[in-house]
């Protein structure tokens, strides 16, 4: 009988630890966990500053412009890359043009609490894939120094390149909108998700599919129309603050009652039982 028992035992605990595993937290960066300006923004003010985009760049940006105009403003944005045309990419990370990262630090803690519950972290995000990776790369330095030792996905804008060439031109589609929760599904899908316990944080309407695709949304200091959206489908809103300066992060607050509350409610607790124990 005891034999048996071992056997349940073990099974049980394989139950809990797969079940677990099959947790991911997916977060868009700016304006979520990355303050603005956006990414992509700093990258070109860089650029422009440092003289490193060609004049004929402009006119090419502006022929593209026209060229996509028929989609409206919103499709220029996102898929006209134009700026970029003719540059490197590994040279400009080698001259340090990547633009640096600024933290909201509620969003930073949130994070390492994902990644202590052995939760799977996924950037899904409209910038730039190379930014992306940036980010990317400094959290997990960030994790790191908290002893989390994480590997971070990302799903952002691809560029196209043609022999080791922004050409100015993305592949495929941009990561805004329905693309955001293709991605979702896509990871889950690969990695055995289950959706409905995974978390989705977003600032924009623009969101609002990514978080329509996971069973834990959240609505991180929602514009108008993202507000509006989460207060009728009942999902958390959290208000995250500033840059955070240091290399710690600070604790979240204002978590609205919505899909959800339990698992920020025992992070609350484990927060407060945490900082008793450590008197920080």
């Amino acid at each position: 009988m005891s034999a048996w028992r071992e056997v349940k035992e073990v099974q049980e605990v394989k139950q809990v630890e797969e079940k677990s595993g099959g947790v991911a937290a997916f977060l868009d960066l700016d304006g979520t966990l990355v303050a603005g300006p956006s990414l992509e923004r700093r990258l070109f003010w860089r650029l422009r500053y440092r003289g490193a985009i060609p004049l004929k760049n402009y006119f090419f940006w502006l022929w593209e412009a026209a060229r996509l105009a028929p989609r409206g403003i919103g499709e220029i944005l996102r898929a006209n890359k134009m700026y970029l045309r003719g540059l490197a990419a590994d040279r400009i990370e080698a001259r340090g043009l990547m633009p640096g990262t600024s933290f909201l630090g509620d969003g930073v803690s949130r994070v390492v609490w994902h990644a202590g519950q052995g939760h799977v972290i996924v950037l899904v995000s409209g910038t730039l894939e190379p930014l992306a990776g940036e980010v990317a790369r400094s959290l997990e330095a960030e994790l790191a120094a908290r002893g989390l030792f994480v590997a971070i996905r990302v799903c952002a804008t691809r560029l196209e390149e043609t022999e080791g060439r922004w050409t100015g031109r993305i592949v495929g589609n941009a990561m805004s909108g329905e693309a955001k929760a293709r991605a979702v599904k896509k990871v889950a899908l690969e990695m055995k998700l289950d959706l409905e316990s995974c978390y989705a944080y977003g600032d924009s309407a623009g969101d609002r599919w990514m978080l329509e695709a996971v069973g834990r949304p959240v609505a991180v200091n929602p514009r108008e129309e993202l507000a509006r959206l989460a207060g009728m489908r009942g999902w958390a809103t959290l208000h995250w603050r500033e840059p955070e300066n240091g290399t710690q992060g600070h604790r979240g607050r204002g978590v609205s009652a919505g899909k959800g509350e339990a698992g920020f409610q025992t992070h609350a607790a484990e927060q407060s039982r945490g900082s008793a124990g450590n008197s920080r």
